[in-house]
């Protein structure tokens, strides 16, 4: 089931990617508004580029309901190099060593914590709604600074909320994999998640369009891939119980390897022909 998860995850991450790619290509670079977004329903390659999203996001689902959010989660960090590759063709020097540091970071990670001892799942609906409540209130939070800021710091801001967002609802959709199986999942609880789901998936989406439109696609992809494994495997261990067995070697152990692989992300985001100064203002799409 494992080998099986993370085939899925490595597929989802491969069409995440190519959708940033696509997705951003039509943006071009413009401020979005609410009219604009509607624009874009008439563009075929940002429609092509949501419905590779939407993939994805199916494959994804599939993975977390076959194995842990630590296990799933980090290899969404693939979207990085298979975005650089489908946008520049061949990489070469640093670009290149940036998909490596994040190739090996990842593999490492996922090798480490498929190695730790299971344990027993835990499906909190107290601790899963507690947690919903704060990545909200960060979300909204980062929504206002994105709202007042320009160029970069709008990028970075809308992105981080997004991955945010996103790593929520992968930790939601295990906790909810979990009830249906054990034969916890009620009517109204299936319904909250969905709900929950749909607004966290609707938030992420609106804010990654708005990173696409004042920044490269690398260093979008790059902060959801860093900040949302992060989110969701935290959210893994503190409300599933899914790192009972780690301790403290471990622990360095995937700091380190984490580290390796932001390493490489950050050289992505810094050589990537596309990583050039953002102008502070941007037209308007219409």
């Amino acid at each position: 089931m494992t080998a099986l998860a993370l085939a899925l995850a490595v597929l989802g991450a491969a069409c995440f990617g190519g959708a940033a790619v696509l997705q951003h290509g039509e943006i071009d670079g413009r401020r979005l508004d609410p009219t604009g977004l509607r624009a874009l329903a008439a563009r075929p390659r940002w429609l092509a580029g949501t419905a590779l999203a939407a993939a994805g996001a199916g494959l994804h689902v599939g993975a977390l309901v076959l194995a842990p959010v630590s296990v799933v989660q980090p290899v969404g960090v693939l979207a990085v190099p298979v975005a650089v590759v489908l946008a520049l063709g061949r990489p070469r020097g640093r670009v290149l060593v940036g998909i490596g540091l994040c190739v090996g970071g990842v593999a490492l990670v996922v090798r480490v914590i498929s190695a730790l001892p299971t344990a027993p799942p835990s499906d909190s609906r107290q601790a899963v709604l507690l947690a919903s409540a704060a990545a909200a209130a960060a979300v909204l939070a980062l929504a206002g600074v994105a709202a007042r800021a320009t160029g970069r710091l709008r990028c970075l801001a809308c992105a981080t909320g997004a991955a945010i967002a996103f790593g929520l609802v992968s930790a939601v959709l295990r906790a909810t994999a979990l009830q249906v199986a054990a034969g916890r999942a009620t009517p109204a609880a299936l319904l909250g998640a969905a709900a929950g789901v749909a607004v966290a998936l609707a938030a992420g989406g609106w804010l990654v369009q708005q990173a696409f439109a004042c920044g490269p696609p690398g260093v979008v992809v790059a902060v959801l891939t860093v900040a949302d494994p992060l989110v969701a495997v935290g959210a893994g261990a503190a409300l599933l119980g899914e790192a009972a067995g780690l301790d403290a070697p471990t622990t360095l152990l995937l700091v380190l390897f984490g580290a390796t692989a932001a390493c490489g992300v950050a050289l992505l985001a810094r050589f990537h022909p596309d990583a050039r100064p953002v102008p502070e203002e941007r037209e308007v799409l219409t």
